[in-house]
């Protein structure tokens, strides 16, 4: 059995997500997306939603976020119920959806001009984000003068400019190179040693959660379910070349081994029908 090195957040939750359900209209019947989720995030935690792909993990970080509706069960931040979209939540997408008249700097400001922030006090933050990214001297370029991973550096900026609670980051790599993708990981890593951010981070890459997470949490079966929340056993700051320990592996393994198991679960089980649908 693997023991956590890294101390828990304490206190209350931050995120409070209980009995979570997510059910599509279909041609043929409803799609339940989701079939129960429940689990907490503290303040200060960086969790780490795995899975293949399809199996739900992106629509349960767009409910936290409050851009799609719960079907049953609830979300609540700091006590507070989410209904909709809200302003102490950033969230970073699988495209850095950047504007692409406006340069890097005018893009991390944007989210401060929509929230009617004074956009002053928030141009120096700005300006140490772009840099702690290694975006110095990249102020005034527009998109289309920066590469995907820049792009990407200059998305995690803007989601961070305006001091949200919380970051939601759907993927936010999964378009990256390899090596950009891990120069990414490791940068994500630095900011968040410093701005102490509590984020849920969606990923299909075991290597890339257990490297950033403080927990994992394993999403499958058919419809899906949180099938395991795994505290990872590293202490931080971590340097990347953990990767190459014993122990790192034995992790992956275990992820890896749970994702499985889940996949040949649902593969042995008949599909699940809606209450009320007909057999054909």
């Amino acid at each position: 059995m693997l023991a956590s090195l890294h101390a828990a957040p304490a206190g209350p939750p931050l995120v409070s997500v209980d009995g979570v359900q997510k059910t599509y209209p279909g041609r043929n019947g409803a799609i339940q997306a989701v079939a129960s989720a429940s689990l907490t995030v503290r303040k200060g935690e960086f969790v780490s939603l795995l899975g293949p792909s399809g199996c739900g993990k992106s629509t349960l970080l767009m409910m936290v976020a409050g851009l799609e509706s719960v079907t049953a069960g609830s979300i609540a931040l700091n006590g507070s119920a989410v209904t909709g979209p809200r302003k102490d939540i950033g969230i970073i997408f699988q495209d850095a959806t950047l504007l692409p008249w406006k340069s890097a700097l005018e893009n991390v400001l944007f989210p401060v001009r929509i929230l009617k922030l004074p956009v002053d006090k928030y141009r120096d933050r700005a300006h140490e984000l772009l840099r702690m990214v290694g975006l110095a001297g990249f102020e005034n370029k527009k998109p289309a003068e920066l590469s995907g991973g820049m792009r990407q550096r200059v998305a995690i900026c803007r989601a961070l400019v305006h001091d949200p609670d919380i970051l939601l980051m759907d993927e936010p790599f999964s378009a990256l190179d390899a090596i950009t993708r891990d120069q990414m990981n490791v940068a994500l890593s630095e900011i968040l040693e410093t701005y102490h951010k509590t984020v849920i981070f969606v990923t299909h890459s075991i290597r890339e959660a257990a490297y950033l997470s403080d927990r994992v949490l394993v999403m499958g079966g058919r419809p899906s379910t949180i099938i395991l929340d795994m505290p990872m056993p590293f202490s931080r700051p971590r340097k990347f070349d953990i990767e190459e320990t014993a122990e790192f592996t034995q992790v992956c393994r275990r992820l890896r081994l749970s994702i499985e198991e889940a996949h040949a679960d649902a593969s042995a089980s008949p599909p699940v029908r809606p209450a009320g649908s007909k057999a054909e």
